[in-house]
């Protein structure tokens, strides 16, 4: 979009990207600092409740109307085909209909288009905003004026479970959270508000938000399935985008949510386009949609990491990995009189407790999904 970086609510430009394991009492952590990158590499933090106005805004002087606060109970149709949406007695025509509803989408699911999915292919996330100064946020996370910071933690955040936290610096506020699969809530032995409250208190957060205010506290739920759980596009009248379309990906050292679901509304935007100018509103005039989704990169990435869903579904990668790393580095930097042994050695000492064929199992199995 011309002019985002000048005109759009911007938090803070990242330029610095952390990767932590996590123990209920240690952290190890890789940090990587660069100077701002140009556009369109660069990569900002922005809250919701701003940049979301100023997108509407954005459309509505291109030509695009808004009702905010109606909820569609159902859809029109007309034999299969989608003719408008239906908010309480009220009905709204429309040649095609864009569901974005989220990923438990009734909508698309009232169309058959959206299978019902495994539990493990959906994940819980918490998220507090909590008010910091400027100043005190560039003091505590080493950070020049409007430059910010993006951090990803494994282990004691999700309390052992699939999932990890979160942190990303705004202005005047930082933003923390975790994500915990809904597949493993069910057994885990603490609640997700709990999780979330002993990830404060951890000794690599606690002194980052000492002082802090808590402004907001919000909950949502993410799609993790991958591929798997991408459900039927397009049909007569109607497409589907976003989280709806399990667009989501968990990488581990990144997670990719708001891009792809700005790249395919772009894409199920320009095929309405297209569609309008030859008046045919068909699925087989709709399936320009997926084309386009091939074409920007979206299903091939979705495509290439079909495999990691099921990496992270190792419970030894948020529980023994991040503790056999805080033990390896931990004896590293411990200095007790002793001898030192070799580092080959302290590796595998530790590497032994999880298992060799575990660690080249789960080894080759990374491998391949990334």
């Amino acid at each position: 979009m011309p002019g985002f970086a000048t005109s759009a609510p911007i938090e803070r430009v990242v330029t610095r990207e952390k990767i932590s394991f996590l123990t209920e009492e240690s952290a190890v952590t890789l940090d990587f600092h660069r100077a701002p990158p140009t556009p369109p590499l660069t990569s900002y933090t922005v809250l919701r409740n701003k940049l979301d106005p100023w997108l509407m805004a954005q459309a509505e002087q291109a030509g695009a109307q808004f009702i905010p606060g109606v909820r569609v109970d159902a859809l029109v149709r007309e034999g299969n085909r989608v003719t408008g949406v239906q908010a309480g007695d009220d009905i709204l025509d429309a040649n095609i209909v864009i569901l974005a509803d989220g990923v438990n989408s009734m909508l698309g699911r009232s169309l058959d288009m959206v299978p019902v999915s495994s539990a493990h292919h959906y994940a819980v996330g918490v998220k507090e905003l909590i008010g910091l100064s400027p100043a005190l946020i560039e003091e505590r996370f080493n950070l020049a004026s409007h430059e910010g910071a993006a951090w990803l933690f494994a282990g004691a955040p999700s309390n052992g479970l699939m999932g990890g936290g979160f942190l990303y610096t705004n202005r005047d506020s930082v933003s923390l959270g975790l994500v915990c699969g809904l597949g493993d809530i069910a057994h885990a032995t603490k609640s997700v508000p709990q999780m979330l409250e002993d990830f404060k208190q951890h000794p690599a957060i606690r002194p980052l938000i000492q002082g802090g205010t808590l402004l907001e506290y919000s909950a949502h739920m993410v799609p993790e399935g991958g591929i798997a759980m991408m459900p039927e596009l397009a049909n007569d009248g109607v497409m589907i985008v976003g989280d709806a379309a399990g667009l989501c990906l968990n990488l581990g050292y990144t997670v990719r949510g708001m891009d792809l679901a700005i790249a395919s509304a772009q894409a199920a935007a320009q095929t309405a386009i297209d569609a309008k100018a030859r008046q045919d509103f068909s699925a087989a005039s709709l399936a320009g949609y997926k084309r386009a989704l091939e074409k920007n990169g979206v299903l091939r990435d979705m495509r290439h990491f079909r495999k990691l869903p099921g990496l992270m579904e190792n419970p030894r990668l948020f529980t023994e990995y991040p503790r056999m790393a805080a033990n390896i580095v931990g004896d590293l930097f411990t200095v007790d009189g002793g001898p030192v042994p070799p580092l080959r050695k302290t590796i595998l000492s530790h590497a032994k407790k999880i298992g060799l064929v575990n660690l080249l199992k789960d080894g080759i199995k990374g491998a391949t999904a990334l």
